[in-house]
């Protein structure tokens, strides 16, 4: 098939897909394998073995179900490859390390997935690499930041906690002319609604886990590169590191992207229905949604952006005690309070313990305390009235502690 005459939906029916190989079987079996047998001795000792594309010489190095993973999401994406990891924060690890090295200094958006920022205060720091957190908003003006020693720019965008949207391309701008590697964790828009490659990065990273999975059954972290060096730099490091997606993980993250069109719409549309009603609601202050025209990203969103998933948040109009917040939260019938998003389900979770001490929720700080959602797949009118409910409850508690 020839990927560059094709639309989105058509490719995500149809990338990783080879049943004529595999007896017709429309989707890649589950390969469960870790030997892989040569047929003969002058195979074996081939020296070019192991670099063959698409040659499966152990199950670590990959299989069939990598491959076809792999290739779909860099075909996506628009890359020249991807690699399949065991997690987000795994894709995350891997990026950082394939480029960054003891002696180096790194720029990471302050918005970054805090499991992240862990890893850049922790295993970088004492591997020798310096970390300087920068504002989201800073655009262009990342010139200032950089150092002789600085090695790649790390962006979020949006925020998956404050929804900041980054002007990716001007920083990107600045980054090549200093010679600097640009990675984005793509998580939230995914390739459907954000062309990382076509907005000058380098490595996109992606939460597996959350969309392109899209069912909250199995961890996946993938990586993608936008040319071969870049590639190759990626898997050598998670080859050195010994990771790898698990087959099965493999198995959903592929059947995850033959619907991740349609799950997004829904997605998309569930959340603006949320997000409007949240605005008209006198509890609340904010909405943070880049794809409402209230939203201070909105202007970049629809610049660079081809839709919004289902992931937002919003803040009160003013405090309120804990008893009236837990009142208002248990006794939601349809969000369920946990981490991750992506999934069919919808969620809820308080964020401010969940920021940064170095900033507020965004620029502006709320009067009152910020709740993040996911817009799950469940009618929208049963949500809103959900949430009209809890603040309900959220009312009568804050009534009864005063």
């Amino acid at each position: 098939m020839k990927v560059e005459d094709k639309k989105d939906d058509t490719l995500l029916a149809h990338l990783g897909r080879d049943p004529q190989r595999f007896d017709g079987a429309v989707n890649v079996p589950v390969y469960r394998a870790s030997t892989m047998l040569e047929p003969d001795l002058a195979s074996w000792q081939d020296p070019a073995r192991r670099k063959r594309p698409g040659k499966a010489t152990y199950g670590r190095s990959g299989t069939p179900s990598s491959f076809a993973l792999e290739g779909a999401v860099a075909a996506l994406e628009g890359g020249h490859g991807a690699v399949a990891l065991p997690s987000g924060l795994a894709a995350i690890a891997v990026a950082l390390l394939a480029f960054a090295e003891s002696g180096d200094h790194i720029l990471v958006t302050d918005s970054v997935y805090r499991p992240g920022r862990s890893f850049c205060d922790g295993l970088l720091k004492r591997l020798g690499v310096e970390t300087t957190y920068f504002d989201p908003l800073i655009g262009a003006d990342i010139a200032g930041l950089i150092r002789p020693n600085t090695r790649l720019v790390y962006l979020e965008s949006p925020g998956s906690l404050t929804f900041e949207i980054q002007d990716v391309p001007a920083i990107a701008a600045v980054a090549r002319d200093a010679g600097l590697s640009v990675m984005l964790d793509n998580s939230w828009a995914t390739p459907l609604f954000f062309k990382s490659f076509a907005h000058g990065v380098d490595v996109s990273v992606y939460a597996g886990t959350k969309y392109i999975v899209g069912h909250s059954d199995a961890m996946l972290g993938l990586v993608v590169g936008r040319d071969e060096e870049t590639e190759k730099r990626l898997r050598w490091t998670a080859r050195s590191l010994g990771v790898c997606a698990g087959s099965e993980e493999q198995f959903l993250g592929l059947r995850g992207l033959r619907t991740l069109s349609v799950r997004l719409a829904r997605h998309q549309e569930t959340a603006l229905a949320l997000t409007r009603w949240l605005e008209t609601h006198p509890a609340v202050e904010r909405v943070f949604y880049p794809a409402l025209p209230s939203d201070p990203g909105h202007a970049i969103w629809r610049r660079d952006f081809t839709g919004a998933s289902g992931l937002f948040a919003f803040a009160l109009a003013r405090r309120a005690p804990q008893p009236a917040i837990a009142a208002m939260i248990d006794g939601l019938e349809l969000f369920g309070l946990g981490a991750s998003w992506g999934g069919f389900e919808s969620l809820l979770i308080p964020v401010d313990d969940e920021l940064p001490a170095t900033r507020g929720f965004l620029p502006e700080a709320a009067a009152g305390p910020a709740f993040r959602v996911h817009a799950g797949l469940e009618d929208p009118a049963d949500l809103i009235a959900d949430l009209d409910a809890g603040f309900a409850r959220l009312d009568e508690a804050a009534r009864v502690s005063a």
